[in-house]
């Protein structure tokens, strides 16, 4: 159950996160496309999402919400406003690896109490890590290799990626541009 102070917060995160990433994609070179589509399985919910986030030069409010759901904690069962920004990142690294198919979610937003908890169990979970502020994502995808992933990722220069090879995933934020791993 939401609060209305919780649903104002992420409403209000929304209109931020829609403002602010008109900005990212007159840094980063983006081809002219009238829409841009994603298409996301989460590995702990079992639940899939084939979006068309961005159609007529803007993002897609409704479907911006199904994406921010199917990106929740799932230990909690919270979710944020993810950072638009994110899914241009993807979009561009999709475009980049020439291949259409679905992004296997590791691990997107994590409420702050998850975080805490994860970071106790590893010295590899950021104590203030921007899953927690809806701008990072841990993937896969089925069929490139990771090496090739974590490569198409840092060619974007837009922001961090790690390198998890024994996990099988590679973090990207939108973050400062750095490299781990």
């Amino acid at each position: 159950m939401h609060s209305r102070r919780g649903f104002l917060k992420s409403l209000g995160g929304t209109a931020l996160g829609l403002a602010s990433a008109s900005a990212f994609a007159s840094r980063v070179p983006y081809p002219a496309s009238p829409e841009r589509k994603l298409s996301f399985y989460n590995l702990h919910t079992g639940e899939s999402l084939n979006a068309t986030y961005w159609a007529d030069g803007h993002y897609v409010p409704e479907v911006m919400q199904e994406v921010n759901h199917i990106l929740r904690d799932h230990r909690s069962n919270t979710s944020t406003a993810m950072d638009p920004r994110l899914f241009d990142m993807l979009h561009l690294l999709q475009q980049d690896l020439g291949v259409e198919k679905q992004f296997h979610v590791i691990s997107g937003y994590r409420s702050p109490e998850t975080n805490a908890k994860l970071a106790q169990q590893s010295n590899k979970v950021a104590k203030r890590s921007y899953h927690m502020l809806g701008k990072a994502i841990d993937i896969r995808v089925p069929g490139v290799a990771l090496k090739h992933l974590r490569a198409q990722a840092r060619s974007l220069q837009v922001g961090g990626v790690g390198y998890y090879q024994r996990s099988n995933f590679i973090h990207v934020d939108v973050g400062p541009v750095r490299a781990w791993g």
